[in-house]
């Protein structure tokens, strides 16, 4: 399990929706930080910071291939976070089944009262 720093940095570089678009590209495939600015109104510079926070988050690992240095996704650190997540999503998933057996109750017990103080309809 990562330590609560890595999944700090991973939660962090998330934050970002250009930083999560990345990923979303990287997902794909490999590319380079031409190919990753295409989509974004922004510089290959701009780009190349959003690469060293998800880079320092472990999200993103780069390579070299001549000249290229493409990038790809690493991921471990999701997988991790997802983990974390998942205690989470269990605990949801027990307080609505609680919810729901309450409804039901309410339901039940309600239905039982309204049949006793109900009127009768005259003819």
């Amino acid at each position: 399990m990562r330590s609560p720093v890595g999944l700090d940095a991973t939660f962090a570089a998330l934050a970002d929706p250009t930083r999560r678009a990345i990923l979303a590209r990287l997902a794909l495939g490999e590319a380079s930080v031409l190919e990753l600015a295409k989509p974004f109104d922004m510089s290959q510079p701009a780009v190349s910071k959003h690469l060293k926070v998800l880079e320092r988050a472990g999200l993103v690992s780069r390579g070299r291939d001549a000249q290229r240095r493409p990038s790809r996704l690493e991921a471990r650190p999701l997988a991790e976070a997802t983990r974390w997540l998942a205690d989470y999503r269990q605990f949801w998933v027990r307080s609505f089944q609680n919810l729901d057996a309450l409804l039901e109750e309410l339901k039940r017990n309600g239905k039982k009262q309204g049949r006793a103080s109900r009127p009768r309809k005259r003819k």
